[in-house]
């Protein structure tokens, strides 16, 4: 079949086609307008999810807001909102919904389901393209009923939406609470500990202490050192203790009384070359120098035991130096050991203390959270009584029955021309037929010409 024969069809039918997009156009308007009319409520929502948490300071990751939003469509449209719609309107009350739900069978839902569940047939939420709005819509053959629905179904959802971030946030302020109890029973425990353990050493500032102590030590150390060399110089200057000893030739009294010992030797020789031994002046002179011999060699006797004398007192100093090091140094390793533990019992207090505050922080974040009053959930525009009806929509019903009926004319044309053909122009005779057309007997003067030389197509070919 080509565009020819199709017109010709369309021609030959057009009266069925015309009474066909007359029937589908009449019953379409019929029932547009017999149908019950419905009207559409709509309120919009936005959500912000760009800026910070005002409790916690917290933005939403990027990749995060796209999940929330859907799950916020989710939460819309969920039963627990639904539910709370019914429970806010008092709609289990409404006598048109109880005999509705009395006239269905087959249900086992309570009536306050039941309602939910019908509620959520005429809801619909729908997101903005590209931007954090929400577009609630219920429908409703009462348009005030409508509005109420929809206004009411927002108002469900901010309090399901607050009741989902502050019932969590009250059951974790309220865990962290017997936490807290239990945390600060420890750092109490671990400070008592710490502050028996200091009272029992008698300890104030331990590292104040042990640097005093070691600064102690350290001078101990160097008065022992300096103790050493004394006992060793001592100990050398007794091993070489005689006349020509340093100690010995150094002394004054010992360099004096040698030489008035050298002058009274001098004169006893001068005396034994002039007198003789029994002369009173040789005796004279001998006893001086018996006497300053007795007085030398008492004052030699003297320095020597100084020098000994000297070399017991450095000795003696030496041991209790040692013995005050040794002293010193077990207070010191004390005070170190004592320094560990004190460390110890302080680094536990400073744990507890760091996971108190931890938890403390937490739980007044919590209960923050618990007692919250906002969202970030704000009502763009409510919904208003609409003034037209939403369905049935006659206008575009209508376009819709003409393009309908047009498609279902030209196909009852098709069927009956498919039941009953006809040939019905000279190229329909000739692929019929199969012979040349040799003339066209026209009903009027307009059809004179044959139909192929009226389209100014060209002239058939045989077959």
């Amino acid at each position: 079949m080509d565009i020819l024969q199709f017109l010709l069809i369309l021609k030959a039918h057009r009266k069925l086609m015309l009474v066909t997009l007359m029937l589908c156009v009449v019953l379409v308007a019929v029932v547009s307008l017999v149908y019950p009319k419905t009207y559409s409520a709509t309120a919009s929502l936005v959500v912000n999810v760009n800026g910070a948490d005002p409790v916690t300071g917290q933005v939403m990751q990027g990749e995060l807001v796209s999940r929330y939003l859907t799950t916020q469509i989710d939460v819309i449209g969920s039963h627990s909102v639904a539910l709370k719609v019914v429970d806010n309107l008092n709609l289990m009350h409404d006598a048109k919904y109880r005999d509705a739900f009395q006239g269905e069978t087959g249900t086992t839902a309570s009536f306050r389901d039941w309602l939910a569940d019908q509620l959520l047939r005429h809801l619909s939420v729908k997101p903005s393209n590209q931007s954090n709005v929400f577009y609630v819509t219920f429908k409703a053959e009462d348009p005030r009923r409508a509005a109420q629905l929809a206004n009411s179904f927002v108002q469900a959802y901010i309090q399901t939406n607050l009741q989902l971030r502050t019932q969590p946030a009250s059951r974790t302020a309220t865990w962290y609470n017997t936490q807290l109890d239990v945390l600060r029973s420890n750092l109490e425990k671990s400070q008592a500990k710490l502050t028996r353990y200091r009272q029992s050493n008698e300890i104030v500032s331990l590292d104040e202490k042990l640097d005093v102590e070691s600064t102690r030590l350290a001078e101990l150390s160097s008065q022992l050192v300096a103790a050493q060399g004394q006992t060793v110089n001592s100990q050398s200057i007794q091993n070489h203790a005689g006349d020509a000893s340093a100690g010995v030739v150094n002394n004054p009294v010992i360099q004096g009384l040698k030489e008035e010992l050298a002058k009274s030797e001098a004169k006893l020789k001068q005396q034994s070359e002039r007198v003789g031994k029994n002369h009173p002046d040789y005796q004279l002179a001998k006893a001086e120098v018996d006497s300053l011999r007795n007085k030398l060699a008492g004052e030699v006797h003297t320095v020597r035991q100084s020098i000994a004398n000297d070399l017991n007192v450095s000795r003696q100093r030496e041991s209790a130096l040692h013995a005050a090091v040794a002293a010193q140094k077990a207070k010191v390793l004390k005070l170190n050991a004592e320094r560990d533990v004190g460390t110890m019992l302080a680094g536990e207090v400073e744990s507890a203390q760091r996971i108190y505050d931890q938890a403390l922080e937490r739980f007044n974040q919590t209960r923050m959270e618990s007692h919250a009053d906002q969202t970030a959930v704000s009502v763009l525009s409510p919904a208003v009584v609409p003034l037209t009806p939403s369905a049935p929509n006659l206008p575009l019903n209508m376009a819709l029955s003409v393009i309908l009926g047009t498609l279902l004319s030209i196909g009852l044309a098709l069927i009956k021309e498919m039941l009953n053909p006809r040939v019905r122009s000279e190229r329909d005779a000739l692929t019929v037929l199969g012979v040349p057309v040799l003339g066209v007997m026209a009903a009027d003067n307009k059809a004179s010409l044959p139909l192929w030389r009226r389209f100014g197509l060209p002239a058939p070919r045989p077959v």
